[in-house]
């Protein structure tokens, strides 16, 4: 059993200090990784920035983006500061990817927005060859530093499209589902698994779930502020979420389990609330969940 935590790094006017001590309370627990989403337009911490501090004060834990928008970025670059974070980690780094949805984030990085699924695909074809060891020819050599795991990091695609699950096949080592419905998630990976078996690829794409949550007293009412400032691009919709969010132990461990049963290799839980109880609140969660799963049937 895999259960990961966020950091709160998209939470505004969250100290950076606070994020070294959530980083170092989830090494001493019993969760899996520490991961951490992106945007540009906002006061959110740039993810591979932030995980690169976290590298400094865990062991243990793995780093994961959940997700990182590649067409955002110049993909040698990418390729250089993910092969990077890896060695400095010791091989610790999952890449998750995505597209991206919101056009603000692009117009302020100069990329175009229309063609990001096109660029997405040469930046994954690229920063293979990259962590390969390739040169990258025409007179360009390769580019270093060597990843720890042959071939670079682990890769795991994020989306909802159909596109996205066939970068799943061709490209990725699994899929990262978002903060949807369980039932959406299972019906994506299972997409995810045709085009996998499609590329002739042996074993399964590794699955990977997320959803958001609050604890603690009040959990409700306080997960719903950052939630509605992140998404307020949502409009209405927003509500929706917060409708449906885990904000008791009971809510959160019925989180977990779904997925779990689901068959997801590892569930992460994105905290909506900043302060340092709420790792200390869904280790206890998890504890107990593991505790289910240990108990002879």
């Amino acid at each position: 059993m895999k259960i990961g935590i966020g950091l709160p790094a998209n939470i505004p006017d969250v100290p950076g200090e606070r994020l070294m001590e959530w980083a170092k309370l989830a090494e001493s627990g019993p969760f899996s990784s520490l991961s951490i989403i992106d945007r540009l337009v906002y006061p959110n911490y740039e993810p591979l920035v932030t995980l690169s501090a976290c590298a400094g004060v865990t062991r243990r834990v793995r780093l994961i983006t959940s997700v990182l928008l590649a067409p955002l970025r110049n993909a040698a670059v990418l390729a250089k500061q993910a092969a990077s974070l890896d060695a400095l980690s010791n091989g610790r780094l999952t890449l998750g990817l995505g597209v991206g949805i919101r056009e603000d984030d692009f117009r302020a990085a100069s990329v175009p927005f229309k063609d990001r699924g096109k660029r997405f695909d040469e930046q994954l074809a690229l920063m293979k060859r990259i962590w390969s060891g390739q040169p990258l020819g025409n007179g360009v050599g390769a580019i270093g530093p060597k990843p720890v795991r042959p071939g670079g990091p682990e890769v795991l695609i994020g989306g909802y499209s159909p596109a996205a699950m066939r970068r799943v096949g061709r490209w990725g080592d699994g899929y990262i589902a978002g903060g949807g419905s369980v039932e959406q998630a299972a019906e994506l990976y299972r997409a995810a698994e045709a085009s996998w078996k499609a590329e002739g690829r042996p074993g399964k794409p590794r699955f990977v779930g997320a959803f958001y949550f609050g604890l603690g007293s009040n959990a409700l009412e306080r997960a719903s502020v950052s939630l509605r400032d992140y998404y307020a691009f949502l409009g209405p919709g927003v509500e929706g979420m917060i409708r449906t969010l885990p904000a008791t132990p009971e809510a959160v461990q019925q989180a977990i389990q779904s997925r779990l049963d689901m068959g997801m290799d590892e569930v992460i839980a994105w905290p909506c609330i900043p302060e340092l109880d709420q790792v200390k609140l869904l280790a206890d969660v998890v504890n107990k969940v593991a505790g289910m799963q240990a108990a002879p049937a």
